[in-house]
């Protein structure tokens, strides 16, 4: 019998790809979003490519019981939940002084509460077994904030401090379910396209851009691997690593480049589509528009990956330069 994965945001962007990540390896894949028409073209897909049972499952995960009910659903339909992996998120694209407080909310509890429901929802069932993976996915904006995408950031550390917390409890009751999460950098997703915006002008990610395939074989090697933490792309790395060493320098240096990085030229249409409090049809899958500019591939995740065999290729190549050294200076 095949595994179960429950994907939130399945219907496009991230959450699309992981989808099909997964059922590339051959896992049953419960699909959890908004846009129902969305989901079923989705599901059709990944069935007739790879032959597994897929089941969509229309989900708001800001709403508790709808998650609750879904997971239901899902150890009803296809079997007992796998692997959980929480992906769903929301944004918007103004400074705080232009955003109303139901919009922060709307997206806090879209992006933080979604996964706090994903979480609690998998680990009720996960704990009676004492087996399965919960996976959430973070981002470098979890650890560095930028401007204009405060809501969205403010959540991301929140999921930080929650995941910490579960992760200790999990150790404490001795359960052998493996709680991982990963950090991503700026992904060519259509959030871009749709994500509330207040600014005139068209958004776009932060360079460099990674495709939406690099993001989902990150969260299907964190599902599959005992790691803590899964860092994608060097960006990230630079990010988590640089803030620590001096915020107050990136507070000045993102106070003069995060608003120009974070838009385009291009204005912004007065009819512009926002997701953030209702989905947005229409024919999106996994790919934005910055297909052009998107990496395929990220060097920092390939060593992650092989950590094994990069490191002791690393220790080779350094005692061999050592050697080599030594011939020289006698």
């Amino acid at each position: 019998m095949n595994k179960v994965v429950v994907v939130t945001g399945a219907g496009a962007g991230v959450g699309r790809a992981a989808a099909e990540q997964f059922a590339r390896h051959g896992y049953d894949v419960a699909l959890l979003s908004r846009d129902s028409a969305r989901l079923d073209r989705a599901s059709s897909e990944l069935s007739a490519a790879y032959g597994v049972r897929t089941l969509p499952i229309p989900t708001d995960v800001a709403d508790a019981g709808a998650v609750e009910a879904a997971a239901t659903q899902v150890e009803e339909t296809l079997g007992p939940i796998d692997v959980w992996a929480n992906v769903a998120m929301a944004t918007a694209f103004a400074p705080v002084s232009e955003l109303t407080p139901a919009e922060i909310e709307r997206a806090t509890k879209v992006t933080y509460l979604g996964q706090v429901h994903g979480m609690m929802a998998a680990l009720s069932r996960m704990r009676g077994r004492n087996r399965g993976t919960i996976v959430n996915v973070g981002s470098a904006l979890g650890y560095r904030s930028v401007p204009l995408q405060s809501a969205y950031c403010g959540a991301k550390f929140a999921i930080r401090g929650f995941t910490d917390s579960l992760r200790s409890e999990i150790i404490h009751d001795k359960l052998d379910v493996h709680l991982t999460m990963v950090n991503l950098p700026a992904v060519n997703t259509p959030q871009f396209d749709w994500a509330l915006n207040k600014m005139g002008k068209r958004a776009r990610p932060v360079a460099p851009i990674f495709q939406p395939e690099v993001a989902a074989r990150a969260i299907y090697f964190a599902a599959t691997h005992r790691r803590r933490e899964v860092w994608v792309g060097f960006p990230t790395v630079k990010a988590i690593l640089a803030n620590r060493v001096a915020p107050a320098l990136i507070d000045h240096y993102l106070a003069r480049t995060g608003y120009s990085g974070q838009l385009t030229d291009e204005p912004l249409g007065p009819d512009a589509p926002s997701n953030l409090f209702e989905p947005v049809p229409g024919e999106f899958s996994a790919h934005g528009r910055f297909d052009d500019q998107a990496k395929p591939r990220s060097w920092e995740m390939f060593t992650d990956r092989h950590r094994t065999m990069f490191w002791s290729l690393a220790c080779v190549g350094a005692l061999g330069l050592a050697a080599l050294m030594r011939r020289k200076g006698s």
